[in-house]
């Protein structure tokens, strides 16, 4: 998959528009602070609203990047960051497709959104994420089915840079309450589970890129 992405850094900070609202914010992420596991609020541009101590630490090792840093906006990093595979695992199948099927929605159901019409725009300007998007991403919902795109419970790979996590699991768990729903913001955590056996060969985290050339999930032309 792409490994640049050619739009600008989304700034400033999403905040609310209200005293009540930032008050609110404000002390959801003392609560955020808190929880032991990667927890991260966004707003429907996937632009980051608050993370804690975990979410940091998991993220911890990836290089800089222009506009692609995890704790700036989660879609750009999963989709332009040249170190995304080397934190999470399957990278292509469990985090790029199931997150630009969501992308698709949000694109469908608000068009018009300019941070999500520049994100369309690296897409597009990419021919492989491209594929991905316009070939790749039907053909693997039709594989996987509608489940299969659902983030709410999926379980996905992870490789912590903590060996004390090190190759792993996370269950995607939403965790968004009313209040900050009306808000237009989603709270993920990722509930990390017991470290896997190493593998022969384990990757080491922070070091691995992401491979460049045809999607597997995309039908090669003469198919």
């Amino acid at each position: 998959m792409a490994h640049q992405a050619g739009g600008q850094r989304s700034a400033p900070r999403p905040v609310p528009d209200t005293p009540e609202a930032q008050a609110y914010l404000q002390d959801y992420t003392t609560l955020l602070a808190a929880v032991p596991f990667p927890s991260v609020v966004l707003d429907h541009r996937w632009d980051v609203v608050a993370t804690n101590t975990a979410f940091a630490s998991l993220f911890g090792g990836v290089g800089p990047h222009p506009t692609a840093m995890p704790g700036d906006n989660f879609l750009r990093f999963v989709l332009f960051h040249p170190d995304a595979s080397s934190v999470l695992g399957e990278h292509e199948s469990r985090w790029c497709l199931p997150m630009l099927a969501h992308f698709a929605d949000a694109v469908e159901r608000n068009g018009h959104d300019h941070g999500l019409q520049a994100i369309r725009r690296d897409i597009a300007q990419d021919p492989i994420m491209e594929a991905a998007y316009r070939q790749g991403l039907p053909h693997w919902i039709r594989a996987v089915g509608e489940r299969g795109v659902e983030q709410d419970g999926a379980v996905r790979p992870v490789l912590h840079p903590d060996p004390r996590w090190g190759a792993t699991d996370c269950r995607v768990v939403d965790e968004t309450p009313r209040t900050l729903g009306e808000m237009g913001y989603t709270r993920l955590t990722l509930i990390l589970r017991s470290a896997r056996r190493p593998s022969p060969t384990p990757r080491r985290p922070g070091r691995a890129r992401r491979a460049t050339g045809h999607l597997s999930v995309v039908p090669s032309p003469e198919a």
